[in-house]
């Protein structure tokens, strides 16, 4: 069965190498080519002391990615993602779903209150979020959710 698991510096390869592979292909094309920007990047996300990383793993494999940090709002401690990710060939089998709700259950363990992130409209991801419970921000394309 699945296991989410924090992540962070040490695991630095296995993140880039799974975020790489899903948005350098579609839907997303992301071009990634510049191996310094990336490492740069991957080192912004996971790298600062407010930094949150969860990995989800099929035994040794990681197979989901969410990067962002934490946020101490007025409204309360939000972990805000910056990307999330499944590995391509597991995608459409509830994975995501999965992943989404370990992460609620972990941060609303650690006393965060809600998940906030953006999205394109027109990204598979968009309707992906809000079938989960997800709001859209009105005034730009974000969502958040209360945990």
């Amino acid at each position: 069965m699945y296991e989410l698991r924090r992540i962070g510096l040490n695991e630095r390869d296995i993140i880039t190498n799974l975020f790489k592979d899903v948005f350098t292909n579609e839907p997303w094309n992301d071009d990634w080519s510049d191996e310094a920007q990336l490492d740069m990047y991957i080192s912004d996300l996971i790298g600062q002391s407010h930094s949150l990383t969860y990995g989800l793993y099929d035994g040794d494999e990681l197979i989901g990615l969410s990067m962002g940090y934490i946020k101490h709002w007025f409204r309360g401690t939000e972990y805000c993602i910056d990307e999330l990710c499944i590995k391509t060939d597991r995608q459409g089998a509830g994975v995501g779903s999965f992943f989404i709700r370990e992460i609620e259950k972990a941060i609303s363990g650690i006393g965060i209150k809600k998940i906030f992130l953006q999205t394109d409209t027109y990204a598979p991801a968009y309707e992906f979020y809000k079938k989960r419970g997800f709001i859209e921000e009105k005034g730009h394309v974000s969502f958040s959710k209360e945990v």
